[in-house]
């Protein structure tokens, strides 16, 4: 199969992150990432294209095209509602195939009055009001995501000085809320529909939750949604408990979401299943038998403005702590490796160097040069400082460097401030 190359738009956010760490790793894919507004993703997508203008902009899909033909784009995953919708409406204009519902689904997906209005005869579809005439009720804007806007208005006073007419009016829903991750193949059969609990919100974003077990009622809620909309790969439906223990729709939405990472942790990649969809291939899935938890926090990835081209390393509490192999540290010296920075050991190991790295599976090829030095000796008369870094834990060994050479230094902590996170 020949290389697929896949563009995410835009490549700031969240579910743009998972997009990335759901394909990069694929033999047969390249992953690109472009976005018009600079956030994050210059710091993970090693192709990347920032300053796109807004696709509001009557110049974007040219600049857009460009891109896709400049680098050959087969697929492209739109990361925000608006930005689906607007690729579904403009599908013949764009050079490449977008992972999208068709038109009238995306306009359904982006709008809850026209959701709620499609599935109206359903029982899981909310009871839904002209007017606030009784409490408590739920409103919400009919575009919008996460929880935006939303508001529970358990009396008059709550009632917020907002234009009603943009938001809908809908019951109070007060039992437990899952997300459901779905995929529709190239026929429109529904080969995926994976559960997942809410337990932790961030901005309206699930940040923490796991797997749950499939029912009926929530399959026969995604048979009925897939069998009245027209999707194309991944796409996904939150649902809540009504007082009578029952799941009511909440939203769908025909984008990538951030916490699909859980479904992929079962062993189902939806990002991936999507290409091969939208390329036109057969998909089938085979998930793990297990539940999945998750939590997540922020993540740090840094930029530094020095060019080095040697590293300095040591070796006793820096490569080895506590006996164990620091996996930060490994992972930073086989970067090295990869962006062929010359990889310098220096150290005063007592031992036998080389039973040492028997001892802990460390090949000395991974070092460009090995300088094994006495206790006596200074470190920094070992070093030619030309776009050169140090890397040792001991403070003292750091600031005679930093002093006579002005190179920068780093200790353990730090490496995460060297890691490349782009792929």
């Amino acid at each position: 199969m020949a290389k697929i190359n896949v563009l995410i738009f835009p490549a700031g956010e969240i579910n743009s992150i998972e997009l990335h760490d759901a394909l990069s790793t694929c033999v047969n894919i390249d992953v690109f990432g472009a976005s018009s507004i600079d956030r994050h993703g210059s710091y993970v997508f090693k192709n990347y294209f920032s300053g796109l203008p807004m696709i509001t902009d009557e110049s974007f899909i040219d600049k857009f095209n460009k891109i896709i033909t400049e680098n050959k784009i087969d697929v492209i995953f739109p990361t925000h509602d608006t930005v689906a919708m607007f690729f579904a409406q403009n599908q013949d204009k764009i050079d490449a195939k977008v992972i999208v519902a068709d038109v009238k689904t995306s306009e359904i997906c982006r709008d809850k009055e026209k959701t709620y209005h499609v599935f109206k005869d359903e029982k899981f579809c909310p009871k839904v009001y002209e007017s606030i005439t009784e409490y408590p009720v739920f409103i919400k804007p009919k575009e919008g995501q996460g929880s935006v806007g939303a508001k529970l208005i358990a009396k008059k006073e709550d009632i917020p000085n907002v234009d009603l007419k943009d938001y809908v009016i809908c019951e109070y829903l007060n039992g437990e809320e899952y997300t459901v991750d779905c995929l529709t193949d190239k026929n429109g059969n529904l080969i995926v529909v994976s559960p997942r609990s809410r337990k932790r919100l961030m901005a309206g974003v699930s940040v923490a939750g796991q797997t749950e077990e499939l029912t009926t009622e929530i399959e026969n809620i995604a048979k009925t949604i897939n069998s009245k909309l027209n999707f194309l790969g991944l796409w996904w439906f939150q649902i809540k408990k009504d007082r009578n223990n029952k799941w009511k729709l909440l939203e769908i939405s025909t984008r990538c979401a951030g916490t699909m990472a859980l479904t992929r942790a079962r062993g189902i990649n939806l990002p991936l299943l999507s290409v091969y969809t939208a390329m036109g291939y057969e998909v089938s899935v085979k998930p793990n038998n297990y539940k999945v938890q998750m939590d997540s926090t922020l993540i740090r990835r840094y930029r530094i403005d020095y060019d080095y081209k040697t590293v300095y390393f040591d070796f006793d509490d820096t490569l080895i702590i506590n006996n164990k192999v620091q996996l930060p540290a490994i992972r930073f010296l086989y970067q090295c490796k990869n962006n062929e920075v010359k990889v310098v050991l220096l150290t005063k190991h007592e031992n036998d160097l080389y039973e040492t790295f028997e001892k802990y599976s460390i090949s000395k090829n991974i070092f460009d040069e090995i300088i094994h030095i006495n206790q006596c000796d200074e470190k920094v008369d070992f070093i030619n400082p030309k776009n050169a870094i140090f890397i040792d834990n001991a403070f003292s060994e750091r600031k005679k460097v930093q002093d006579v050479f002005n190179i920068p230094v780093f200790d353990v902590d730090n490496l995460d401030v060297l890691t490349d996170w782009r792929m």
